[in-house]
C-alpha cells in the first residue's frame, strides 16, 4: 500500500480499543506488557475490519494522551506492528494500517460449486436459491409468446427493451421516486451495471470507498478495474452506517464514487435508516462523490415487523449524486441474469454510448421474461416465495449454529440472504480450508474485507434448510474442532491467530 486512504482519530481508536476490554481473557490467560497489549489490539481491530487497511493512525503523543499512557507505550506498539507488517511509516506522512504480505486476499471470487460435486458437498458459498417456481416457467412462456414481434427486428438494445425501461421506471414512481424510462438502463445482472458504472466514473487508480464488509464479487471486480478501495468500517451489530466515519472518508479521501448496499447489507444483513441515508447522500454531494445505491436486496424483507425505509435516490431529488442499482438475480433467481441502473439521463446516456464496447445489450428473451413478471403480478407471488423460502433457512440455520456453536456470535437480521457470524477467534480461512474436508463450502471473512481483514469471520447464506441446515452447523463445528486440534491444511498457519 503506497500511502494511506483515510484517517482514524485518536478519540475514535481509543473508543475502539477500549470495547475490546469488555471481551473475557481466557482461563489463565497472563496480562502482557502494556505496548504488547496496545499492538494486539489495534491489530486485531485492523483484521476485524473495525479499523480500515490504509487508515492513517492518530500521532503518538496524541493517542497517549487519548488513552492516558505514556508515549513510550505507544512508541513501542507502533513499532511492534512495523515489525508485524501491520503498520507502515513515511516521514512526513505518518503511519497507517496495512496487513502482511504473506496473507493475501483470497483473488477469486464465490463462484457456484460445479453440479457433480453437489451430491456430496454443502454448499453455504452462494447466497442464491433455486427458482420460485411455477413462476419461472410461466415468465419464460410468457416471454416466448411475447417474442415474435422482437425476432423481426436486429435484436440490439443497449439501453434495454422500452417495454421493460418503462415498467421499471413505473415500479419506482409507485415506490414515491418520479422516474421516467429515460433515467433506465437495463444491464446482464447487478454485476454489469456496476461494471459499466466504474467504467464510466472511475477509472484506473480512483479511490472508491466501500463497506467494509461489502459483497465480495462486488470488490474483485473494482480491483480489477484498478480502482483504490478505501474501505469504511460498518456501524456495530446491525445498525447500518457510521456516519462518522464516512464523512471522515469522504472528506478526507474524496473517493470518486462510494458502493453501498442500504438494504440488508450484503455480508452482514443491516439495514441502513431514513437518517443516515439522507446525511450520506448529503455527505456524498457535499464531496462531489458519485453514491452507488445497490437494491438488490431490497425487497427481502422476511419479518413482518420491518417498515422499509426510502430508497437512497429519494433523498437526491436533483438527481446529481445517486445511482440506483437493482437486480431480478437475488429476490427471484441468480439465472435470470436482469439487472438495471436509475440514474440522471445525461448519465444513462453515457453508460449506454460505453456500452458499445463491451456487451452491446442484455439477452431479449429474458428481459421479456422479466416484463412478464412485472406486468402480470408474478413478480410479487414469486417474490412473496422467495421471502419464505429464505425466512425457513434462516431460522433452521440460526437455531442449528445455536446448538453446533454456542459460542460463535452473530445478530439475525430482518431481511436479505446473509449471516455474518464471528468464529469465536478462530481463522475463518483455516474454517473454509478445512470445511472442504468435512464436505462443507463456507466463505470466509477475508473475501469480504480489503486487504485482509475480516480473519475471524465466515458468512453463512440462508440457502439450506431443515435437516440440511443441521448437518450444514453439524460439519461447519467439525471444521471447527480440526482447527482448534491444529489439523494443517497444508498452509501452516497457527489454528488460533489470524496471521501465518
Amino acid at each position: 500500500m503506497a500511502q494511506w486512504t483515510s484517517a482514524m482519530g485518536a478519540a475514535q481508536l481509543a473508543r475502539l480499543l477500549n470495547s475490546q476490554q469488555d471481551r473475557p481473557a481466557g482461563p489463565g490467560t497472563r496480562r502482557p506488557p502494556a505496548y504488547r497489549a496496545l499492538a494486539d489490539g489495534i491489530r486485531l481491530l485492523v483484521l476485524e475490519g473495525r479499523v480500515p487497511v490504509a487508515a492513517r493512525l492518530p500521532a503518538e503523543r496524541e493517542l497517549a494522551l487519548a488513552l492516558s499512557v505514556s508515549r513510550t507505550t505507544v512508541a513501542a506498539a507502533y513499532e511492534a506492528l512495523r515489525t508485524e507488517g501491520f503498520l507502515e511509516s513515511r516521514r512526513g506522512a505518518g503511519s497507517w494500517t496495512s496487513v502482511p504480505a504473506g496473507n493475501p486476499l483470497p483473488a477469486r471470487g464465490l463462484e457456484p460449486l460445479p453440479p457433480e460435486a453437489l451430491g456430496s458437498v454443502i454448499d453455504l458459498g452462494c447466497a442464491s436459491l433455486p427458482a420460485p417456481e411455477p413462476w419461472l416457467t410461466r415468465a419464460v412462456q410468457g416471454a416466448l409468446e411475447e417474442l415474435p414481434p422482437y425476432a423481426h427486428t436486429h435484436g440490439d438494445y443497449p439501453a434495454g427493451l422500452p417495454a421493460l425501461r418503462a415498467m421499471i421506471a413505473e415500479r419506482y414512481t409507485l415506490r414515491g421516486i418520479p422516474t421516467m424510462p429515460e433515467q433506465i438502463m437495463v444491464t446482464t445482472g447487478a454485476m454489469g451495471a456496476i461494471d459499466a458504472i466504474c467504467h464510466l466514473f472511475a477509472g484506473r487508480g480512483e479511490r472508491v470507498a466501500v463497506e467494509s464488509p461489502s459483497y465480495a464479487n462486488i470488490l474483485q471486480l473494482m480491483r480489477e478495474a484498478g480502482a483504490r478501495l478505501v474501505p469504511v468500517a460498518m456501524a456495530d451489530g446491525l445498525s447500518g452506517w457510521d456516519m462518522d466515519r464516512w464523512r471522515q472518508v469522504l472528506r478526507d479521501a474524496a473517493p470518486r464514487i462510494a458502493y453501498v448496499v442500504a438494504d440488508f447489507h450484503n455480508p452482514t444483513g443491516a439495514l441502513a435508516g431514513d437518517d443516515q441515508r439522507r446525511q450520506l447522500v448529503d455527505a456524498a454531494r457535499s464531496a462531489g462523490t458519485v453514491l452507488v445505491a445497490d437494491e438488490t436486496m431490497t425487497e427481502l424483507w422476511l419479518d413482518d415487523d420491518v417498515d422499509m425505509p426510502r430508497p437512497v435516490c429519494g433523498f437526491d431529488p436533483a438527481g446529481s449524486t445517486v445511482i440506483t442499482v437493482g437486480s431480478a438475480s437475488k429476490a427471484f433467481w441468480a439465472g435470470m441474469r436482469i439487472g438495471w441502473v436509475r440514474a440522471a439521463p445525461d448519465v444513462i446516456r453515457s453508460l449506454v454510448a460505453a456500452r458499445a464496447y463491451a456487451d452491446l445489450g442484455t439477452p431479449v428473451l429474458e428481459q421479456l421474461a422479466v416484463n412478464w413478471l412485472f406486468s402480470t403480478g408474478g413478480w410479487e407471488q414469486a417474490v412473496d416465495i422467495r421471502r419464505a423460502q429464505a425466512r425457513e433457512n434462516r431460522d433452521a440455520l440460526v437455531g442449528a449454529l445455536r446448538r453446533q456453536l454456542p459460542d460463535w456470535e452473530f445478530e439475525v437480521p430482518k431481511g436479505g440472504l446473509t449471516l455474518w457470524v464471528r468464529t469465536g477467534g478462530l481463522s475463518g480461512s483455516r474454517l473454509a480450508e478445512m470445511g472442504e474436508r468435512v464436505g462443507l463450502r463456507v466463505p470466509s471473512g477475508p473475501r469480504f474485507g480489503v486487504d485482509g481483514a475480516f480473519e475471524g469471520y465466515v458468512r453463512l447464506p440462508f440457502t439450506v434448510g431443515g435437516a440440511v441446515a443441521e448437518e450444514a452447523a453439524a460439519r461447519l463445528a467439525a471444521a471447527a474442532r480440526l482447527v482448534e486440534n491444529g489439523v494443517s491444511g497444508g498452509g501452516g498457519e497457527s489454528p488460533r491467530t489470524f496471521v501465518a
